[in-house]
């Protein structure tokens, strides 16, 4: 059992099952990648097993004071390698050698805003394997048609490959969470630049599923000209359309302008 306080504030649930810490950090390929962070260490007991990679630099960045005191109490190695910060915050490419391997049991309350980091850092972040809360992981990996499928699926799917590879239970954490986790890999795909406006895409996206029940010739009312009302596609709701047809719609409403 950990020797530090889960803090509810900051979202932690310590995994406390080795075999699956070795199974999370087993899954992690990082090719080619320059550095592997891992995000909100905790206890350590991912860290201990990503102490043993010694073909690539590995960094970690935990915000909490507790947490940083112990791990470096517990692995005196981890000192140089460790910055106390909030990882939201942190420059990624300032402070590691890109191309970059994420990993990390994330905070349920905060894993929406580090997948748009990654987002932000889709250029540098070539890969990440993460636990989450399983109705999230099934969320990024839901195909359209699914009622799971929304804006971090379009948008994550459209850079990154991803793979739903296991559940975990609620007993392998202290303290046990309410729900089961779900465990995911990342891979960056081939996609450098959509062949879009790519900020008028993430508004199209977004604009589109915060209003998921209306057809969108009416969610993107404010997004369109007149001239396009008739597109078959905007007879649709979002949850119907895949990434290249948001990329067929954004390029549309370009030419519309």
């Amino acid at each position: 059992m950990p020797i530090i306080k889960p803090r509810k504030s900051l979202g932690q649930h310590f995994l406390k099952d080795k075999n699956i810490a070795r199974k999370i950090v087993g899954l992690l390929r990082a090719e080619g990648c320059g550095s592997i962070v891992e995000v909100g260490p905790g206890t350590g007991i991912l860290t201990e097993f990503l102490l043993e990679i010694n073909t690539i630099p590995t960094r970690f960045v935990e915000i909490d004071e507790n947490a940083v005191n112990l791990l470096t109490e517990k692995f005196p190695e981890i000192c140089n390698r460790l910055i106390h910060y909030n990882f939201l915050d942190l420059d990624l490419s300032a402070n590691f050698q890109p191309p970059l391997a994420l990993i990390g049991n994330l905070p349920y309350n905060i894993s929406s805003q580090i997948f748009f980091k990654v987002l932000d850092n889709r250029n540098i972040v070539k890969e990440m394997v993460c636990m989450v809360q399983k109705e999230v992981a099934q969320r990024i990996a839901s195909l359209p048609g699914n009622k799971s499928y929304g804006i971090l699926s379009v948008l994550l799917q459209a850079y990154y490959d991803i793979e739903y590879l296991f559940t975990v239970k609620p007993e392998v954490f202290y303290p046990p969470p309410k729900v089961n986790s779900g465990v995911i890999r990342l891979m960056r795909n081939e996609t450098i630049h959509l062949p879009c406006d790519e900020t008028l895409f993430f508004n199209v996206v977004k604009t589109a599923f915060n209003q998921r029940r209306k057809i969108l010739k009416n969610s993107l009312k404010s997004l369109m000209a007149d001239t396009l009302s008739s597109e078959p596609i905007l007879m649709k709701r979002p949850e119907q359309l895949s990434v290249s047809d948001f990329v067929y719609l954004t390029g549309r409403l370009c030419k519309a302008d």
